[in-house]
């Protein structure tokens, strides 16, 4: 799993100016949603999912951040829509070892798909917080936590 960096930037960079699902779903209209922000890099947003049982069947997001932050929720948001609730969670821990963990089996992230270019951040530890700001947010929206996240 080693993503050079100019597809790195160039899928970040595409994510950031056309985010998938952005305002799609209005979280007036969402079954879960959570809020959060990044202090370090102003990032703030709302994620909403609209269910069908336990089923995400649509998805979408407000707010603001930096290109990486966008990108991430947009990239993870494209990749919930016909998950269920455990397959997220287990998404987001994935994603969150991906993201975090220092000592990584590459192979073990074979089947991310397009997700497994957030793991170029670990080459910018200072961007980690703004990456997963958006899987925070989903953990706390399937968990119908109403507290704000924060990543400080």
């Amino acid at each position: 799993m080693n993503i050079p960096q100019e597809i790195f930037e160039e899928i970040i960079l595409d994510h950031n100016r056309n985010p998938h699902n952005f305002e799609h779903v209005n979280h007036k209209f969402a079954d879960h949603t959570a809020y959060g922000f990044n202090p370090v890099c102003s990032d703030e947003f709302w994620i909403n999912l609209k269910m069908d049982g336990d089923v995400i069947c649509d998805t979408g997001f407000e707010g603001a951040g930096c290109s990486m932050s966008t990108a991430s929720v947009s990239l993870m948001l494209q990749s919930l829509k016909g998950r269920n609730v455990q397959e997220a969670e287990e998404l987001f821990e994935k994603m969150h070892h991906l993201l975090t963990d220092a000592n990584i089996d590459a192979n073990e992230f074979n089947d991310l798909g397009k997700l497994q270019v957030l793991a170029g951040v670990r080459a910018h530890p200072t961007r980690i917080k703004c990456v997963t700001l958006g899987w925070h947010l989903l953990h706390a929206a399937l968990n119908d936590n109403p507290s704000t996240i924060c990543t400080e």
